[in-house]
């Protein structure tokens, strides 16, 4: 099992030390480090400032959000990155919700995401190929477009740029069965969230057919730490966060998540609290068993221990939070 480090997006400010724990990282030689995007910085940015440090370390998006771009521009940016740092791009994507979607990007959300994915994942991929013109005859992509407004004038067009890499690897985030499913079908990968290494029967036939070096890699926050009920709290502050407001109470993909995980009525209970205004009350709501699996936290020994669970089922990169060198020191240690 590969290790990789995942940064997240910034918050107020640029998150502090981020180069620091990226240059650490491939030092111990961790396979990869991921920026994030939400609605405040961009993943592309500051994955570009990382390459320009590094040499070997792999680098990811996970994800880069599809409503922030039309494919033919996430296909830019993932040949541009590509060929500054010499073939270490590693394209993860996802769909989001419809409160960012409508909400930021002041786009529909699609009434069939599975389409809207799929016609996305083809665009790059013709443009990535440079085999012919790219065209696509889309419901949410069409390539030229001819739609309402369209002047008729487009063409379908190469890049100009000759990609690096073309079967450059494309990743997806994706939560429901037949979305995984999907992703097996179409991408090199899976960025699972909330992945809880006791439960992988929930995927078991989604996963079935996924071929030969399919990426499957979840994020798990890693705190090292003496008091485990302590080191949860910021895995549950997170969980309350994204069940309860990344999301409208009646469409709220992470509660949905949560709920087919065992939780429903917590994930409820979370949600209400949250939406209420009453967040700390929403993050004590989350039950420890559920941010306790899906996190390695503890002593040394204990995350040793759990670590083999992870190792134990389908995972290739566990993509690591974590926010200090020591914790990435033992977790390369420990993972040999």
């Amino acid at each position: 099992m590969r290790l990789g480090l995942a940064l997240g997006y910034w918050g107020r400010r640029p998150a502090p030390r981020q180069l620091e724990l990226a240059l650490h990282a491939e030092r111990l030689g961790y396979h990869s480090v991921w920026t994030a995007e939400s609605w405040g910085s961009d993943a592309f940015t500051p994955l570009t400032w990382i390459a320009a440090h590094t040499r070997r370390i792999r680098l990811g998006t996970a994800v880069a959000q599809m409503a922030a771009r039309s494919p033919a521009a996430t296909a830019m940016h993932a040949l541009t990155l590509d060929h500054l740092s010499g073939g270490r791009l590693l394209l993860g994507l996802g769909l989001s919700g419809p409160q960012v979607v409508e909400g930021w990007y002041g786009r529909p959300f699609p009434d069939s995401p599975l389409t809207a994915t799929r016609e996305y994942v083809d665009v790059v991929r013709q443009v990535l190929r440079r085999e012919v013109p790219v065209a696509l005859d889309g419901r949410y992509h069409p390539l030229p477009y001819r739609g309402p407004g369209a002047t008729g004038l487009g063409r379908s067009l190469k890049s100009m740029t000759h990609p690096l890499r073309t079967g450059l690897p494309v990743l997806l985030g994706a939560e429901g069965p037949r979305n995984v499913a999907q992703t097996v079908r179409i991408a090199d990968g899976w960025l699972p969230l909330y992945w809880s290494p006791t439960r992988t029967d929930l995927y078991t036939e989604a996963l079935a057919n996924r071929p030969e070096g399919f990426v499957v890699a979840p994020m798990a926050q890693v705190h090292l730490c003496a008091d485990v009920a302590e080191g949860l709290r910021p895995v549950k502050r997170m969980l309350a966060l994204y069940v309860g407001g990344m999301g409208h109470a009646a469409r709220n993909f992470h509660a949905d998540l949560m709920g087919r995980m065992g939780y429903e009525k917590e994930a409820r209970r979370v949600q209400q609290l949250f939406l209420s205004g009453r967040r700390e009350e929403a993050a004590e709501a989350v039950p420890d068993a559920f941010a306790d699996e899906i996190s390695l936290v503890g002593p040394r020994e204990r995350i040793a221990e759990r670590l083999q669970t992870w190792r134990a089922g389908p995972v290739t990169d566990l993509l690591v939070t974590a926010r200090d060198e020591q914790t990435l020191t033992v977790l390369a240690e420990l993972n040999g």
